[in-house]
């Protein structure tokens, strides 16, 4: 394992993956933003609702219980 530092520099080989995982994540994160279900910057299609606004009214109150 240590030749394979003696053909690449390792400060070079560290620059070089820093520099793809970097531009793959930027890659990876334009692409999510390009689709309609994970496009997170304009939420204007999404409008944000309270959560009691959303599901059913609470059930009753169990028996022999008090607030």
């Amino acid at each position: 394992m240590w030749r394979i530092w003696v053909l690449f520099d390792a400060r070079r080989a560290l620059v070089a993956m820093a520099i793809f995982l970097f531009s793959l994540a930027i890659l990876i994160h334009f692409i999510l933003l390009s689709t309609t279900r994970y496009q997170w910057i304009d939420s204007s299609s999404h409008t944000a609702q309270p959560m009691a606004s959303k599901g059913a009214p609470m059930p009753p109150a169990a028996p022999g219980t008090s607030k």
